[in-house]
């Protein structure tokens, strides 16, 4: 038997990226900011995610920088060779199946407000 369920809950570090591909298929990349409690203060830890189909749509529209999320899905290593070095090199990525948006609505009004003043 093999497992492989990642659950996650923290704040959004940037906007969606989002690819429309000729398809139909939507592909949304976040990175999520998880806080690890230390002993001297909390240290995030940043996790690359990728969200396809209706939930990227999903994401796309209503998730924001430092939307509070919460998400399930597998963990992969995308691997590639560095172009310069040769080297092989990795990355964990999340592929989520499951978006919770945890912020009250409050939260995002606010959030949109502040980040329409900004421009």
């Amino acid at each position: 038997m093999s497992l492989n369920v990642v659950t996650l809950v923290g704040r959004v570090g940037g906007d969606p990226d989002v690819k429309y591909f000729e398809s139909g298929t939507v592909l949304c990349k976040l990175t999520l900011a998880v806080n690890r409690r230390t002993k001297n203060s909390d240290q995030p830890d940043w996790f690359n995610l990728e969200i396809w189909g209706k939930t990227a749509q999903i994401a796309a529209d209503y998730v924001r920088k430092g939307s509070l999320i919460g998400v399930t899905g597998s963990l992969r290593f995308d691997r590639w060779q560095d172009r310069n070095s040769g080297a092989n090199r990795s990355k964990p990525v999340i592929k989520v199946d499951n978006l919770d948006l945890l912020g009250s609505k409050r939260d995002n009004e606010s959030g949109m407000s502040q980040q329409n003043s900004e421009f």
